[in-house]
C-alpha cells in the first residue's frame, strides 16, 4: 500500500516504474507499468540500460485513494521465448478475460510481442507459450472499440527495431528514412476474436499535417518515434505518441482507427530523463494523463517513476498542452 498520490508526484516510491498504461476495470483504476530494476548499465541507442524483467500491477479506488501494489504478476523466467528486456506493456479486457500484452527480446535478440491472460485485472497472468505470430518491435497498446473489435498499435525506433522491419522481414542493417522522406509511423493490426493472434498483417499508420502531407522523418517535433496510445473522445480516434529525440508527447486525430491521422499538437512538454511514455484514460468523469519521468532517481533515465495529471480538452476537441513542472 502506498500513500495517496498527488498530481505530478510519483505514484509509488518503493520501486522504479515507467510506461504506465492506465485502464478502468471493475470500477477501479488499474495501472500496468514496466519495472525499472535498480541497476547501473551504460546507456546506448539500443536501450540496453533498460533491464526490465517483470511486471507489477497497481490500482486505485479513486484519485484520492492510496495506490495498491498487487505484486509481481509476470516474470520473464515464466515466458519460454523471452531472453531479456520486458518493456512497456498494456492490458485489455474481452471475453471475460484480461489480456496483458508485452514486448521482449526473443532468443535471437529480436523484439516480439507476447500475451498473457488472467481472470483478474490484478493478475497474476499466465503467458502463452510463444509470442504473437507476425509480431515485432515494442510498445503494444490495445483499443477495444465500441463495436467489440480490438486493435493493437505498436512500434518504436532505434532500440525498438521498427526501422529494421521496413521490408517485411527483419534486417539488422536497415536504417530509417531521413530528411524529407515520410517518417515511419506506428503499426496497427486488428486482433482476432480470441485476442491472442493478429486477424491481419500489421500495416503502418500514416500521420499527416493539416494539408494532408505526410509528416517527414526530419520533422522531429512531430514525427512518430515510439509509445503509441489510442483513446476515443466524442467519437474520434486520438493517436498519441512520443517524438523521441525532442521528448514531446503529441497527438493526431482520425475518424478511423487505422487512420490516416492528422497531427494536432502537443500534449506534454519534455520531462526529466530521455524517454517519455504515457497513457490517457477517463475515470469518474475526468480525463487523466499518466506518464513517467526520472525525478525519483535524480535524473537517471533507466530508473523512472510514473505520475499522473488531469488532461483537459478545448471546446473544439483539441487537448491543452501540459507543462509537467508548473503548478
Amino acid at each position: 500500500m502506498n500513500k495517496c498520490p498527488k498530481p505530478k508526484q510519483p505514484l509509488v516510491e518503493h520501486m522504479y516504474t515507467a510506461d504506465p498504461s492506465a485502464h478502468v476495470f471493475e470500477g477501479k483504476l488499474y495501472i500496468y507499468p514496466s519495472h525499472d530494476l535498480d541497476k547501473d548499465i551504460p546507456s546506448n541507442d539500443n536501450g540496453d540500460q533498460y533491464a526490465m524483467e517483470d511486471y507489477h500491477v497497481f490500482s486505485m479506488d479513486d484519485m484520492e485513494s492510496p495506490v495498491v501494489d498487487h505484486g509481481e504478476v509476470l516474470h520473464m523466467k515464466d515466458v519460454p521465448w523471452v531472453s531479456k528486456q520486458m518493456w512497456a506493456p498494456d492490458c485489455a479486457f474481452k471475453n471475460n478475460t484480461y489480456y496483458l500484452y508485452f514486448p521482449a527480446r526473443d532468443k535471437d535478440g529480436i523484439f516480439r510481442i507476447g500475451v498473457a491472460t488472467s481472470p483478474n485485472p490484478a493478475g497474476p497472468f499466465k503467458p502463452q507459450p510463444n509470442y504473437i505470430p507476425g509480431s515485432f518491435s515494442i510498445d503494444p497498446a490495445v483499443l477495444v472499440d465500441d463495436d467489440g473489435r480490438a486493435y493493437m498499435y505498436f512500434g518504436g525506433l532505434w532500440g525498438g527495431q521498427l526501422e529494421k522491419w521496413q521490408s517485411g522481414t527483419f534486417n539488422p542493417d536497415a536504417v530509417g528514412p531521413s530528411g524529407n522522406e515520410p517518417a515511419l509511423g506506428p503499426m496497427v493490426a486488428e486482433l482476432s476474436d480470441d485476442m491472442l493472434t493478429f486477424k491481419e498483417k500489421p500495416q503502418m499508420i500514416q500521420i499527416v499535417d493539416e494539408n494532408g502531407n505526410p509528416i517527414t522523418a526530419g520533422d522531429e517535433d512531430r514525427r512518430y518515434f515510439e509509445g503509441p496510445w489510442m483513446h476515443k473522445y466524442n467519437g474520434l480516434y486520438y493517436l498519441s505518441y512520443s517524438t523521441g529525440t525532442t521528448h514531446y508527447i503529441v497527438y493526431a486525430v482520425s475518424d478511423n482507427p487505422k487512420g490516416p491521422f492528422v497531427y494536432k499538437g502537443r500534449i506534454l512538454e519534455p520531462v526529466i530523463g530521455w524517454t517519455t511514455h504515457h497513457s490517457i484514460v477517463e475515470f469518474k468523469g475526468k480525463w487523466y494523463l499518466f506518464y513517467h519521468d526520472s525525478s525519483l532517481s535524480g535524473g537517471v533515465d533507466s530508473k523512472r517513476c510514473m505520475k499522473y495529471t488531469e488532461l483537459k480538452y478545448n471546446p473544439d476537441g483539441t487537448i491543452q498542452t501540459i507543462k509537467p513542472y508548473d503548478d
